[in-house]
C-alpha cells in the first residue's frame, strides 16, 4: 500500500469520526433539554459514522494480514485516536443518556 492510498484511509477514518464526535455532541445538547429520543437518535447517527470509520479500519487490518507491506505514518496515528476516543465518547454519552433518563 503506498503512502497516497495509506493518507487516503486516514482521512476516511477521521472525517467519519469527527462526524460521529459532532453527533455525540448534538446528542449531549438535547440532553440537556430532556429530548431524549433525540439524542438517542443521534447517538445511533454516531455510531453509523464510527462503523463507517471501522470498515476503513478493516480494510487496513485485512490487507495487512493478506500480507500487503504498511508503512504506519503520524496521520494514521492521530486517525486511530480520533477513532478510539470518539468511541470512548458515544459509550460514556450512552450510560448519560440512561442516566438523565433515569433521574428524569
Amino acid at each position: 500500500m503506498n503512502t497516497e492510498e495509506l493518507q487516503v484511509v486516514a482521512f476516511e477514518i477521521i472525517l467519519s469520526s469527527g462526524n460521529a464526535r459532532s453527533l455525540v455532541h448534538e446528542a449531549f445538547g438535547f440532553m440537556r433539554e430532556g429530548q431524549y429520543e433525540e439524542a438517542k437518535q443521534k447517538l445511533e447517527d454516531a455510531n453509523t459514522e464510527l462503523l463507517a470509520a471501522h470498515h476503513a479500519q478493516t480494510s487496513l487490518l485485512q490487507n495487512y494480514a493478506s500480507g500487503v507491506e504498511i508503512k504506519i505514518e503520524i496521520i494514521m496515528v492521530h486517525a486511530q485516536d480520533h477513532l478510539m476516543t470518539t468511541m470512548t465518547l458515544r459509550e460514556v454519552a450512552l450510560e448519560m443518556l440512561a442516566l438523565y433518563q433515569k433521574i428524569a
